[in-house]
């Protein structure tokens, strides 16, 4: 990890329905005074908000310069480093909660840092893109890669290197010895899908609350 940088000030909370709305839903699995770790942090958006309402101890990790700037900007606690080189500079245990927030699909160690996620933390939380949406399987059908709000590259710009879906990740999940404790799931108007829906199917993003077993 190249660079720790601790916040000067601390920013006004923001109310909830300024977040993204995946960061709003795992907002509401945090619990009050938590230490939460947020890998791929982006601009802090998340950290800060939960910091101002739920006095949690949050650190963020992200990789480009100019959203830990953001974070700075923010009052957020950041590191700077690349996620495919692990945690190693934090203690088994160390957090409540390690949350990733729509990148493990650009992760090339998705093992490695699934595993980590949960050694340095007593649970995680990992949303992502569902590469089965019925949408997406209609542009396959129809012979072209799908572009949506959850997918929202071409084919030949894109930054994901891993075309998972929630089937997939529940399968990984049992090879890895990982709980799935809970999941929800979001359609592409942004509207939560109901528990007993069939996620694989109608979740353009799902988001899994994890432990390890």
């Amino acid at each position: 990890m190249s660079t720790v940088t601790t916040p000067a000030t601390n920013e006004t909370a923001q109310p909830e329905s300024a977040l993204r709305f995946d960061l709003a839903a795992i907002a509401r699995w945090v619990q009050p005074e938590e230490r939460v770790l947020d890998l791929g942090c982006g601009d802090g958006a998340l950290l800060a908000y939960l910091s101002a309402t739920k006095r949690v101890v949050g650190y963020g990790i992200e990789n480009d310069v100019n959203r830990v700037i953001a974070c700075l900007d923010r009052g957020v606690n950041v590191i700077q480093s690349n996620l495919d080189q692990g945690l190693a500079g934090f203690e088994d245990g160390f957090f409540d909660r390690v949350i990733m927030s729509q990148a493990l699909q650009a992760m090339h160690n998705t093992q490695g840092i699934l595993q980590e996620m949960l050694r340095v933390g007593r649970e995680a939380v990992v949303s992502f893109p569902n590469f089965a949406f019925w949408k997406h399987r209609k542009s396959i059908l129809e012979g072209r890669m799908p572009v949506s709000e959850s997918l929202p590259h071409q084919w030949f710009n894109t930054p994901n290197i891993r075309f998972f879906t929630v089937a997939d990740f529940t399968t990984l999940c049992d090879l890895l010895d990982i709980e799935i404790l809970e999941w929800m799931g979001f359609d592409d108007q942004h509207q939560p899908l109901p528990p007993d829906a069939d996620l694989n199917f109608l979740a353009t993003l799902a988001i899994a609350r994890l432990a390890r077993r």
